[in-house]
């Protein structure tokens, strides 16, 4: 399928949804950026405005292969308070479905009680959030189904992650090459 949704809401870290929007697509993943408000225009934590493809309330979750969930403040408080959206999250993970979280947005899942057992990594000062995780000092990691990423900073490496879960490692690998990321 490879088809994802990376979900938008006011306050998000605008690097954190949009890179790894643009590392999917040129991976060749067809990449859905969803709003999870009622308008298509998000406002990023840094006054940037994104146009997102479609409003939460137009898409069908069983349509996707993973969730994506960027960081950023207000946007995590944002996203957490969708509720359409924390049920698909919840419904991702009892099926085994891959979800993916940055920054702040691993606390999101933290909170749910989906990292429970497993290594998970967030921005700093968001550990306490990740309830029965192991914390680790790591850029990405993927545990499971679920991707999770440190920060802003890290964006890049946390996209490739998905690339590679999704498409596998030679597919990560060459894009890597392609954008000439030398980390």
């Amino acid at each position: 399928m490879n088809k994802v949704a990376v979900f938008l809401a006011d306050g998000l870290e605008e690097i954190e949804g949009l890179t790894v929007v643009d590392v999917l697509r040129r991976a060749g993943v067809t990449v859905d950026v969803v709003s999870v408000t009622d308008t298509k225009k998000v406002t990023g934590s840094h006054d940037i405005h994104i146009g997102a493809d479609k409003v939460i309330g137009e898409i069908n979750f069983d349509d996707y292969e993973m969730l994506i969930l960027p960081g950023g403040m207000p946007g995590t408080t944002n996203l957490e308070a969708c509720t359409a959206l924390t049920d698909a999250v919840k419904a991702f993970d009892a099926a085994g479905k891959r979800i993916g979280a940055i920054c702040a947005a691993p606390g999101i899942l933290g909170r749910m009680g989906l990292l429970e057992g497993k290594n998970a990594c967030c921005y700093p000062g968001v550990d306490d959030a990740l309830k029965g995780a192991t914390v680790c000092d790591v850029e990405t990691i993927t545990d499971a189904h679920i991707t999770t990423g440190r920060s802003m900073g890290c964006a890049i490496p946390f996209a490739l992650e998905i690339v590679r879960v999704l498409l596998g490692e030679e597919k990560s690998a060459s894009l890597k090459e392609e954008i000439v990321y030398m980390h």
